[in-house]
């Protein structure tokens, strides 16, 4: 790369600031903010090796070394909520990435702009609820009597007797991850229908020409123009498989499906902050965010792995 010069001699990082003072007042508020509030607080982190008791301070209160981590480790209860958040992430992830792509790939399909557009807006409305709303639409309608799933069933003759949805634990898994496709789908679907657009239409030309049909031209066009998203996507949705959703879990959950609700945030919050077990509620947090990092750069290997098969 070349080197920029000023004033016929290289110059200084003052000086590259000082030309692009416009960006880098532009940027500031987002830097003061990330600092602030993402990495300051990991000096915290050291409460997770004390006793920490608010009146004697971080300093005063007694260090303890790993014994948080032992007693996290030990604690059968954590190992649950530790199943449940990968699997309940999990089953989101797929569900949500498989819904998001097909959706995108339905719409740009269809050629009737305004029909696109109005089921465009209608899929991703649903995003701009809050789940304190979208939690009571889901138990709304999974009620036992007065739910419409049961009445639609039942008048079906597919069930005899209203099920218990959010009393059962083996549904309750499926309600988070189908509950988060209806409210999410049609937002993450318009980063691949932004994608599509960037494709070659001489590409699909060219297919026409070769006779493929609809459903050849998105596999041997579409999908491949929008693999480098989904992989991107996928690497940063990764990093987040320990988040599973903590506003949706709270507000869905109840003491029927305790053993399949549990998660590390709701674990971290029951077991940690509301009995003031703070050192606690740091160590899970901190094994939390160190598992995340890994992730990251797990699946950013896999898929440097991935793309490098693919071109050779």
């Amino acid at each position: 790369m070349d080197a920029v010069y000023y004033n016929g001699s290289k110059k200084t990082f003052w000086q590259k600031v000082k030309e692009q003072k416009e960006l880098v007042f532009m940027i500031f508020p987002f830097v003061l903010y990330v600092i602030l509030f993402h990495y300051i607080p990991l000096w915290w982190w050291v409460i997770a090796f004390k006793e920490y008791r608010p009146f004697q301070g971080v300093w005063g209160s007694e260090w303890v070394g790993l014994q948080q981590f032992k007693d996290l480790f030990s604690d059968s209860g954590f190992w649950l909520a530790m199943r449940n958040t990968i699997v309940i992430s999990f089953l989101k992830l797929v569900t949500s990435f498989a819904a998001a792509i097909l959706l995108a790939l339905m719409l740009n399909e269809v050629k009737n702009m305004l029909f696109k557009r109005t089921i465009q807006t209608i899929s991703y409305l649903p995003h701009f609820v809050s789940w304190v709303v979208a939690a009571s639409i889901v138990i709304s309608v999974l009620a036992p009597e007065s739910g419409i799933l049961n009445q639609i069933l039942m008048s079906l003759k597919i069930i005899k007797q209203p099920i218990v949805w959010m009393g059962e634990g083996h549904y309750f898994w499926w309600i988070l991850a189908f509950s988060n496709v209806w409210k999410e789908t049609g937002w993450n679907a318009i980063v691949y229908l932004a994608a599509m657009t960037s494709i070659d239409p001489e590409l699909y030309d060219a297919a026409s020409v070769d006779g493929c049909g609809r459903l050849q031209k998105i596999r041997y066009v579409t999908l491949p123009g929008i693999a480098p998203t989904i992989s991107m996507l996928l690497i940063l949705n990764v990093g987040w498989l320990l988040n599973a959703g903590f506003e949706q879990v709270l507000l869905l959950r109840n003491p029927l499906v305790q053993d399949y609700s549990q998660i590390l945030d709701t674990y971290v919050l029951d077991y940690g902050i509301t009995m003031y077990r703070y050192s606690y509620a740091t160590a899970a947090g901190m094994f939390k965010s160190i598992v995340s990092i890994l992730l990251v750069l797990f699946a950013n290997k896999v898929a440097a792995k991935l793309n490098a098969s693919t071109v050779v």
